[in-house]
């Protein structure tokens, strides 16, 4: 390894001699090979200036470019001032001039070059397909500026209304003990619910492959994309063994769901939201819906799953019960922040639970933020993911999108997010069966509930925070002791309003 690095920087370091030293060396003709392969090196290209364009940590196309070793172990690639080399195990395959700053074109070309030489020595990117070695050699520049950044191969992949469009056979599930697909949920009218599966079926084969053989990747790939696909199936079922064939179909999934619950013991219901992402849509379904049922005890707000990157959607889905107060603060550089607040009043004041857990995330938790900031509801539930960067999406020439996650997300205080996360005030998951219920209640209603505001505390240790107040494994035991809380706080007014004077 040490040896790897003295040759690697002895090529950057002393090109001339290393350029003696590898006369056989086709460098021209590869830099040639680059220039004819114009549509590559367009697309490229055009990624190269769109990246300049992004500002978040510092990072830059230099980075970006020596990024490219990532598509194999053995690639190794310096990019200085001067030269940008490639080395294959201990041996020089590339050595190219460093280009002049900001010439786009010739960082295009010899970025075709270089992916080209990668591909005389490795099988798997030779057999890669255009749209397929587009998406790689994207991503891996991408993952030097943004780990969480991707290539979306077509913009048309990304839907900015109230629904989400996926092609699917319609099936959820998982691996079991034996390594075979157990189903554990169909969507209904979707293809597999008309073939008649059920949750508890077994795929054993797809497409002749035997699942425990494939890989997680493998399975998704037949199961959902974006485009249309067949799929047949070897399933086990109570009833025996069945060859079904399935055809990949549209499901449309919206971006927030609405529940409204009959009063148990009271004149008044309580109003069940459901967030999957925030987003106009969702924002649109929230205000019908709080038009529709103004009388209710209280709102069961559940952020619990929802994500999402567009600041203003988000910003609008918390005025509609905070009115103009300051939502969030987004953070594109080390410097600038902008202030998120929504244009128009509340239009509602009925009391509200907030659902969060660890898969509350992006704009998601900067809303959490801002009901507990501004006193509009009780959180309950487990920390929040601390995963508050949010995307931007960069047009491409060739009708791709650059999605990078370089904007980060602080509450409306100015409290960081990204990497601590959302802290509830009642801890579900140390309170999951009655009796613990119960007594906690109780401790409520006598003022023995000693809360600590862990949202306050900046010293915090939150791996033992999150450890204290774990998620809850179970998806079943966590959306009941969800509802029960949530419904004994609204309806119990002396309980809600003990939590919120806190």
């Amino acid at each position: 390894m040490i040896l790897r690095h003295i040759f690697l920087w002895l090529s950057v370091c002393f090109y001339p001699c290393v350029m003696s030293f590898a006369d056989g060396m086709p460098v021209k003709d590869t830099i040639q090979q680059g220039q004819e392969d114009t549509n590559m090196s367009s697309v490229f290209a055009d990624v190269y200036e769109k990246l300049d364009g992004v500002n978040w940590a510092g990072k830059n196309v230099r980075v970006a470019i020596e990024s490219l070793e990532s598509l194999n172990p053995k690639a190794h690639i310096a990019a200085t001032g001067e030269r940008i080399v490639l080395v294959w195990g201990d041996e020089l395959v590339a050595n190219y001039p460093y280009p002049q700053d900001k010439d786009w074109q010739e960082y295009g070309k010899i970025t075709t070059a270089l992916i080209m030489r990668m591909q005389d020595q490795d099988e798997q990117l030779r057999s890669l397909s255009d749209t397929q070695l587009y998406e790689v050699v994207v991503n891996a520049l991408l993952s030097g500026i943004d780990e969480n950044g991707s290539y979306i191969y077509s913009k048309d992949a990304l839907r900015d209304d109230d629904t989400k469009i996926l092609t699917s056979i319609g099936l959820d599930g998982g691996r079991d003990e034996r390594g075979n697909f157990r189903i554990t949920g169909v969507f209904k009218d979707s293809p597999a619910d008309t073939a008649g599966l059920h949750t508890g079926d077994i795929i054993s084969e797809i497409n002749g492959n035997r699942v425990s053989k494939m890989t997680d990747g493998d399975i998704s790939a037949v199961l959902t994309g974006y485009n249309s696909g067949t799929s047949k199936l070897k399933v086990l079922t109570p009833m025996g063994n069945k060859n079904i064939t399935l055809r990949r179909a549209t499901v449309v999934l919206a971006d927030a769901d609405i529940i409204y619950r009959d009063g148990q013991g009271t004149n008044k219901g309580l109003l069940e939201i459901i967030i999957h992402e925030m987003s106009d849509g969702a924002v649109d379904i929230v205000n019908e819906a709080l038009a529709k049922y103004p009388d209710v005890e209280g709102i069961i707000l559940d952020l619990r799953a929802s994500v999402g990157d567009n600041e203003k959607a988000a910003a609008k889905m918390a005025g509609l019960f905070l009115g103009q107060k300051p939502v969030m603060r987004v953070v594109e550089t080390s410097v600038d922040e902008l202030e998120i607040v929504p244009g128009g009043d509340a239009v509602t004041e009925v009391p509200v639970v907030v659902l969060i857990s660890d898969t509350t995330r992006g704009t998601a938790e900067a809303v959490a933020s801002a009901f507990y900031e501004n006193k509009r509801g009780v959180l309950i539930g487990t920390p929040s993911a601390g995963r508050s960067r949010i995307a931007s999406n960069i047009d491409l020439k060739n009708g791709g999108v650059l999605e990078l996650f370089n904007k980060s997300v602080k509450s409306g205080l100015g409290k960081v997010l990204d990497g601590r996360g959302v802290f509830p005030l009642v801890c579900l998951s140390n309170i999951r069966n009655e009796s613990q219920q119960e007594v906690f209640f109780l401790n409520v209603l006598n003022g023995d509930f000693n809360a600590h505001d862990y949202n306050q505390d900046t010293t915090v240790n939150v791996k033992a925070l999150r450890k204290a107040c774990p998620k809850i494994t179970s998806g079943l035991d966590e959306d009941n002791v969800s509802r029960a809380v949530s419904v004994k706080i609204l309806t119990d007014k002396k309980i809600y309003k003990e939590l919120m004077d806190l």
